[in-house]
């Protein structure tokens, strides 16, 4: 049975690209294009579809109001078609935030032949939307009901204040997280509930250049730790968070006693780039027993085999469960590769990873 797409573009040609690229494909078909959300909530009422391919900046009413509405009364999976400039990062964000699967980056020019290159990732994101797990959200989430992104909601902040400190650790300790597909939102639900005295955090989410600065800036600012873009050669410090830059792949290296941060480009590995394996392979190589490994929610198997690596060198890991995950692929596959220690729901990975760090301070890392 094909999925069937609705596209929803103010411009005639990206909806007239979009719907050629799709009708392409033997297991899609799209059964609508709409040049504003007010046509496309006929669409959606009338034609009932698998999956919706939104445009950010609409005219008659904003994409992020559509979304949010959507979301709200008629949950569906969304892929967001958002322009590759600093505010089409910073909406897209937000897209994902109230509830969007994944986004595809136009380009700025060059738009026909732009969209086409894409088409293979247009769809593979279309075949992702349509297995995911979309949740009616009764509601702006607390950092969106505040306005730019970045700006901590209360909800956020009330969480993070009541998150006691850790005390003295072993700045030993590192935590590395894997995301994919619904790992933007995962995330910031792991980072926004770690104290500032946590150990240095290291992350890959599969993300495009051009977004994950503004990824980070809007993390920066709802989280008790500070959060940046990794920086090549940069040392890995207690409440800090390093997230891969969008196509370059991050890793972790010892000077002394230092930890420090290796940024660089390379061939992708398992299609990604950044990779979660990369991460995790220097994890399991270089840290060991004082890593804490999270495989969170996305498509595919990247980081599974690096993952089980870093448990045998005597890590502990956790894997997001199948009920909290918008695609359970990447933690599925970790399980099945005997990489987790635990398997929780989002909601107690950083509640477990802090009493994990309180039951190993000061003694020797052994699993429990």
């Amino acid at each position: 049975m094909k999925t069937r797409v609705i596209v929803v573009d103010d411009s005639a040609l990206v909806r007239s690209l979009l719907t050629e690229i799709i009708n392409r494909q033997s297991d899609m078909a799209c059964i609508g294009a709409a040049s504003d959300p007010l046509v496309a909530r006929e669409m959606i009422r009338n034609l009932s579809p698998d999956v919706i391919t939104l445009d950010v900046e609409m005219p008659r009413m904003d994409g992020l109001d559509f979304l949010a509405r959507l979301m709200r009364l008629r949950p569906m999976p969304v892929v967001m078609v958002s322009t590759l400039t600093e505010r089409g990062a910073e909406v897209t964000l937000k897209a994902l935030e109230l509830g969007a699967v994944d986004f595809v980056a136009k380009p700025k020019i060059g738009v026909a032949d732009g969209l086409r290159l894409l088409g293979s990732e247009i769809t593979e994101k279309i075949r992702i939307a349509a297995k995911a797990r979309v949740q009616r959200r009764p509601g702006p989430t607390s950092s969106a009901a505040t306005g730019p992104a970045g700006a901590p909601g209360a909800a956020v902040a009330t969480a993070a204040a009541a998150t006691p400190m850790l005390g003295r650790l072993s700045t030993e300790k590192l935590i590395f997280i894997g995301a994919s597909t619904g790992g933007t939102e995962a995330t910031r639900e792991v980072l926004t509930q770690l104290p500032p005295d946590a150990p240095g955090v290291l992350i890959t989410q599969h993300m495009p250049p051009g977004f994950t600065k503004s990824y980070a800036a809007r993390l920066n600012g709802l989280c008790r730790i500070r959060v940046s873009e990794a920086i090549d050669g940069e040392r890995v410090l207690p409440g800090h968070a390093y997230i891969a830059p969008g196509g370059l792949h991050l890793s972790v290296e010892r000077s002394g006693a230092n930890y420090l941060a290796r940024v660089r480009d390379g061939d992708p590995v398992n299609r990604h780039k950044p990779s979660v394996e990369v991460l995790f392979e220097s994890a399991a190589r270089v840290v060991g027993r004082n890593a804490l490994g999270v495989m969170l929610t996305g498509m595919g198997a990247d980081g599974a085999r690096a993952m089980r690596a870093m448990r045998d060198a005597g890590s502990w890991n956790l894997c997001q469960d199948e009920a909290s995950c918008i695609v359970f692929g990447m933690p599925r596959e970790a399980i099945a590769q005997g990489a987790a220690d635990e398997v929780l729901p989002l909601a107690q990975i950083a509640p477990r990873l802090i009493e994990r760090l309180r039951s190993t301070a000061g003694v020797a890392t052994s699993r429990v």
